[in-house]
């Protein structure tokens, strides 16, 4: 009898792999799997260039303009901080000067920030 039955499962399980339905889905199968496999990669590939442009930008070799905006700010700080020590007026003329400076620049910007808005307002309209 268990010899029998030992028959019986290997007949059935030979039949089972040869029929086409068995192949249809391990055909289905294998294709979704190679899907799956394409889609995990492209969301590691992805995943890889955001840090990698991630970490370009932390050391600040992707955002070359920033880099340049801080070396241009040092250097304007370094050329106040010499002029003040080497200006040949007093202090109180010094710091008199630059907060006029400071003000007439100030007075500039918010000119010209009013007029982009008016100048925006009207092409809106």
């Amino acid at each position: 009898m268990k010899k029998l039955l030992k028959t019986l499962l290997g007949t059935s399980l030979y039949l089972l792999e040869q029929s086409d339905g068995a192949q249809k889905g391990r055909n289905r199968a294998a294709s979704r799997i190679d899907d799956f496999r394409d889609a995990v990669q492209h969301k590691y590939e992805d995943a890889a260039d955001r840090v990698a442009k991630a970490s370009r930008a932390i050391r600040g070799v992707d955002n070359l303009g920033l880099g340049k905006a801080v070396r241009l700010a040092a250097g304007i700080g370094v050329g106040i901080g010499l002029g003040l020590l080497f200006a040949p007026a007093s202090g109180q003329d010094t710091r008199r000067a630059i907060a006029g400076s400071v003000q007439q620049f100030g007075n500039r910007i918010r000119k010209r920030v009013s007029s982009e808005h008016a100048r925006a307002a009207a092409t809106a309209d």
